[in-house]
């Protein structure tokens, strides 16, 4: 199989971390692409007709899309518990906030390097940044016991999406007053799978 990424999203380092979790390296190549909204890769829109980063090609399938669909796909071909029955709604709904806080962070990337200058919109911009801050609120102090327990597909998503503002947008200082979040972030990055998905 190969999962097609780009080093610097989010999403693939979602896929990635998975694939680092689960033992499952010597099964997926990793196929880096340069790509953007404007020029996407040839390659990647090969794979996926919405040209979305990360993609996983399968030698007995179509391409699976979506990087909730991708993980899901890799934690049940491991037989891991990244999305435990148990707490499964709990999971999915911080898998979310962590996708939602990506989403608007990397859209905020692309109102800066797709538009012209003068056709950029501050207003839409700080929208995005308060769609973050409401989401990191929310982690912060309804989420937190959900992140403190066992390593599953919410914890990967938030500490992707977290990695993600410390990495384009490290000038909000998203841990300002969240010091529970900040103190679990510090956490969860010592992970090796995290440090050995850092983007760039």
């Amino acid at each position: 199989m190969q999962l097609i990424f780009s080093p610097a999203s989010p999403f693939a380092r979602k896929a990635r971390m998975v694939i680092l979790e689960t033992g499952q390296q010597d099964d997926i190549e990793l196929v880096e692409v340069m790509s953007s909204p404007t020029a996407p890769a040839p390659q990647l829109t090969a794979a996926n007709p919405l040209s979305k980063i990360p993609a996983l090609v399968r030698p007995d399938g179509p391409a699976l899309y979506d990087s909730r669909v991708v993980t899901r796909f890799l934690d049940a071909r491991a037989g891991s518990d990244l999305y435990p029955e148990s707490r499964i709604w709990d999971v999915l709904t911080v898998e979310a906030t962590g996708d939602a806080i990506m989403d608007a962070g990397v859209l905020m990337v692309y109102e800066n390097r797709c538009r012209p200058a003068d056709m950029q919109f501050g207003g839409w911009m700080d929208a995005q940044w308060g769609k973050i801050e409401g989401a990191l609120d929310a982690l912060n102090a309804r989420w937190i016991s959900q992140l403190s327990g066992p390593l599953d597909m919410g914890q990967i998503s938030v500490g992707c999406a977290l990695g993600y503002l410390d990495f384009r947008h490290a000038d909000r200082e998203w841990r300002k007053g969240r010091d529970a979040l900040d103190d679990w972030f510090a956490v969860f990055a010592a992970r090796d799978s995290f440090k050995d998905t850092a983007p760039y």
